[in-house]
């Protein structure tokens, strides 16, 4: 898998968790803790940024998931 595929692959399962959850991008930038912002978040759910593992750990804190639920590849 291509760097740009996975990036698009992580950040359309945190995008499908998040509705799954019946969460906006606002109401998940509430629950994590430390500062984010609802831009980082799309930029995320697009595939348009790397975010760090640390990033990705707090994400899916808030969204009560584990990380490997989010990174998981079948």
């Amino acid at each position: 898998m291509e760097k740009e595929e996975l990036l698009k692959f992580v950040g359309k399962k945190i995008q499908e968790i998040r509705l799954s959850k019946g969460l906006t991008q606002v109401d998940l930038v509430g629950k994590i803790k430390g500062e984010i912002d609802t831009t980082n978040i799309s930029r995320i759910e697009a595939g348009r940024t790397n975010p760090t593992i640390f990033t990705l750990y707090r994400i899916a804190n808030a969204l009560e998931v584990s990380l490997s639920e989010i990174v998981e590849i079948k």
